[in-house]
């Protein structure tokens, strides 16, 4: 269910959230009961119960909260003089400050956690008090003078400490109302002070700090605040704030500005312009569930269609990206330069999953419970329940994947394309493989960069993509050690200048570049720092692409970022460091066996040398790896070097799995197959300093300094054989045009043309007339119907016009807004794309 923000209020009302918020005729008993069951069930969410610790399944769970608690105290024993904690010295770093807390709440956490046999913390009061105390001597010193707060991260004191703080006064209420009954208050009134970039200590839905995951944060602490003051105007306000969030963003009608959230087509956007489905969207999707559990038999709970809302995140935005249990790159920011893999990304996305069919109705709650079990079945590396958050969640996933009545079961089809075109994404799906891709434009920004994190991330929008092979361990294929000793300007899929780049540590001597001084204001956490520095846009209008049935295309201009611009155009400080992009125009058309990419005009304006990557993979270097394939001339192929090759074949033999390249109309090609050894901090200033070794295998193709533009037409064809590539010297395959006007496939074995057409005008090929940019998709079954599906990828056109030449035809079936008419020389079609968003229009014509 899709709920667009103009319709946001009614929609309250309607579900039943605004009504189920208790107002001013509520009697006292009612509130009081309500909070009550709040704070309950706030325990039992992080706690669990005597029940559900009581099943053996949590009985790692139980014990890990014990030990870090035990631990934790240790480190109170042990502190010496103006420490809480042992050597952790704090009034200069909030991260500092935020670990002080966390051990506090892990301390809280255990003594209201039942079910450790051998722990005497569980109901210890006073383990409790001296938590309190700790929460005393935390707000003395360095939190309740807001005079001298506030330094380093914004998110940790509006977020991060709050979250903690709310919790931890929660787990120990009781012994707050005979210990230090005014903590809550003045501890309420410190976090509403921090709340710098809301209004008067609440929030801001026009601040661009409070959007997306980071509102839900915000407002589901300031729900357990109102439980813990007696005060349900302020859970009616922060769930009314927080229910903003559950609208699908209509970018032709923003509601304060915001595009954080999820879209009409799956897309999910934080921080203004980064796909980040998979890091922020699945702290979104986990905040909002876990929210609806706590309110849930308070009176405060949301309605029935807001659950159903997010199971359409799980279906449409969540479960594309998943591939066999692993959460694809293309959607986690800065976060692909972290040490958890995509498996336990997927383990907190299968939590939440598993807690949202608890709250789910018939079909609803089957379809999810079916689809945890496909993730467990499907992966590599199954979720561990030990690290969910609940042990209430343990035991539920427990109860799912021990039921033989639940059939495993994907939640989209196994055959699909899909067009995340509002974040610039595109999923293609077959059984036995998947293949993202990560576009950029002016919408949607070319990488995410901050903290120190992802401190190489240059080109990782500029048409990068990742085939993922079925059966195989991702994290010998992907993940952080793929971004570790592949080098950026090598990444598969990138066309890059040949030139040495710096980090933002290297270039400023601190994470980021600070210029308060200038008209921008270069502070850390600045809209200026987020525009030039963290998450730059592309300069480029066309990037987008169709979808017809299960196949799909793509197209995209490449284009530098705006810091490039602007600093040509004078706008930035003379020490601000800008670097130029290549130039290219790609298109990837989509297939059931066959990835085809086209690439025109690429080369560089400034003269710079130019590499072009086909791909790029890598194993563990005792792997059984082989490089085979035939030239042009016909004689065969081995191992690396420089050839003109009609196709290649890499193959592992260890992790069996296997990739078939075949060079349609390409120079010769480099390939090479290095032993690489490199440290993973060299990706993210906090990783640990360990050395990884793999083997990187690569295809590319070089342009000299000052060459002519190049244009490249190749295939990747997954887990090909030797025999199955040798065929493509006759077909099916046939490029009709590569220019940086039109480029255009045909696939005679599926009746499938399809086409990018990026300049205006006219554009002909293979009896198709399109008018200006487009991307255009038809199928010709033989004695069936013709399907035509169209995109806008500008986002600008109202209207989009193709001709089909040839006997006239009418429409079977059309979505709205498609008119069709015979003209002279065959038909005509006008689809109407204006506020589209890039969606696809499809028409099916017969004669």
């Amino acid at each position: 269910m899709d709920i667009t923000r103009r319709r946001l209020l009614s929609v309250l009302s309607a579900v039943g959230l605004v009504a189920g918020i208790p107002s001013g005729s509520a009697s006292a008993e009612e509130a009081a009961a309500g909070m009550a069951r709040i704070l309950a069930n706030t325990v039992a969410v992080f706690a669990g119960t005597a029940e559900s610790n009581s099943r053996p399944e949590t009985a790692a769970k139980v014990a890990t909260v014990h030990e870090t608690a035990r631990a934790n105290l240790r480190s109170m024993d042990d502190a010496g003089a103006g420490e809480l904690f042992a050597g952790l010295v704090l009034g200069a770093d909030p991260a500092r400050l935020d670990t002080a807390f966390r051990r506090l709440y892990e301390i809280a956490l255990a003594t209201r956690t039942p079910g450790a046999a051998d722990s005497d913390l569980f109901g210890n009061t006073a383990v409790q008090r001296r938590v309190i105390d700790g929460l005393v001597w935390l707000h003395e010193r360095y939190y309740g003078d807001q005079s001298q707060g506030y330094y380093g991260n914004w998110f940790h004191w509006e977020i991060g400490l709050s979250q903690h703080i709310s919790r931890t006064l929660v787990f120990l209420a009781d012994q707050v109302r005979g210990h230090h009954p005014d903590l809550p208050r003045m501890y309420v009134a410190s976090m509403d002070a921090y709340l710098r970039n809301g209004i008067d200590g609440d929030v801001n839905l026009d601040s661009r700090f409070h959007t997306g995951a980071n509102l839900a944060d915000i407002t589901t602490n300031r729900i357990l605040q109102g439980a813990l003051l007696d005060d349900d105007a302020r859970i009616r306000k922060a769930l009314t704030d927080q229910s903003t969030v559950f609208a699908t963003i209509d970018p032709y009608h923003l509601n304060h500005g915001v595009t954080d959230g999820h879209y009409a087509d799956g897309s999910f956007i934080q921080h203004a312009s980064v796909a980040y489905t998979g890091s922020y969207g699945k702290g979104l999707l986990t905040r909002v569930v876990q929210t609806l559990k706590i309110l849930d038999g308070s009176g405060f709970a949301h309605g029935q269609d807001l659950v159903s809302t997010v199971q359409g995140w799980v279906r449409n935005g969540f479960a594309p990206l998943i591939f066999e249990g692993w959460m694809m790159e293309i959607v986690k920011g800065r976060a692909v330069s972290r040490t958890n893999t995509g498996y336990s990304d997927v383990a907190v996305v299968v939590e939440a999953v598993v807690d949202l069919s608890s709250l789910a109705d018939g079909a609803d709650a089957a379809a999810l419970k079916s689809y945890v079990k496909h993730i467990r079945s499907t992966s590599r590396t199954a979720p561990d329940p030990s690290g969910f958050v609940s042990p209430v969640s343990i035991v539920r996933y427990a109860d799912i994947i021990g039921d033989a009545t639940i059939p495993p079961a994907d939640l989209g089809p196994a055959s699909r394309s899909l067009a995340f075109n509002a974040m610039d994404r595109t999923v293609h799906r077959r059984p036995g493989y998947a293949f993202a891709l990560a576009r950029s434009s002016d919408r949607i920004s070319k990488y995410e960069y901050m903290n120190g994190e992802n401190l190489m991330p240059w080109f990782q929008g500029d048409g990068a993509y990742y085939l993922y092979l079925s059966g195989q361990d991702q994290t010998q294929a992907y993940g952080i050690d793929y971004f570790t000793t592949v080098s950026p300007y090598g990444l598969a899929g990138v066309t890059a200048p040949v030139e040495q780049r710096h980090t933002i540590p290297e270039l400023y001597g601190k994470p980021y570049y600070d210029n308060p001084g200038h008209p921008l204001n270069f502070t850390s956490s600045s809209e200026s720092q987020n525009t030039y520095v963290y998450f730059p846009r592309g300069t480029n209008r066309h990037s987008g692409g169709a979808v017809l049935g299960t196949y799909g295309a793509a197209g995209m201009v490449q284009s530098s970022d705006v810091a490039h611009r602007d600093k040509a155009a004078g706008l930035l400080p003379d020490d601000f460091i800008v670097y130029g992009n290549a130039t290219a125009t790609k298109s990837w058309f989509l297939l059931d066996e066959e990835i085809v990419v086209l690439a025109a005009g690429v080369g560089d304006s400034a003269g710079r040398a130019v590499t072009t990557t086909v791909d790029a993979r890598m194993a563990a270097p005792d792997d059984q790896v082989s490089v085979t394939g035939r030239l042009r001339d016909g004689r065969s192929w081995t191992g690396t070097g420089t050839g003109d090759l009609r196709w290649l074949r890499y193959a592992n033999a260890t992790q069996r799995t296997s990739v078939g390249y075949v060079f349609l109309d390409t120079p010769p090609v480099r390939v090479a197959l290095d032993e690489v050894t490199r440290s993973r901090r060299v990706v993210r200033t906090s990783n640990p300093d360990n050395a990884v070794t793999r083997s990187v295998f690569g295809v590319t193709v070089d342009q000299a300094p000052g060459a002519q533009l190049a244009r490249l037409a190749y295939a990747l064809v997954p887990k090909a054989g030797e025999t199955r590539l040798q065929t493509y010297r006759h077909g099916p395959l046939k490029v009709l045009a590569n220019t940086s006007g039109l480029q255009a496939i045909t696939h005679t074995g599926l009746g499938m043309t399809a086409a990018n057409s990026f300049t205006p005008g006219r554009h002909e090929t293979a009896g198709l007339r399109i008018e200006g940019p487009a991307s255009v998709m038809v199928r010709r079954e033989r004695h069936g119907p013709t399907t035509i599906a169209v995109s806008d990828p500008t986002m600008d056109r109202d209207t989009v016009g193709v001709l089909l030449h040839g006997r006239p035809l009418r429409a079977v079936t059309s979505d709205a807004g498609v008119r069709v008419r015979s003209v002279r020389g065959g038909t005509r079609l006008e689809f109407d794309t204006r506020h589209a968003y890039g969606r696809s229009l499809t028409v099916v014509l017969r004669g």
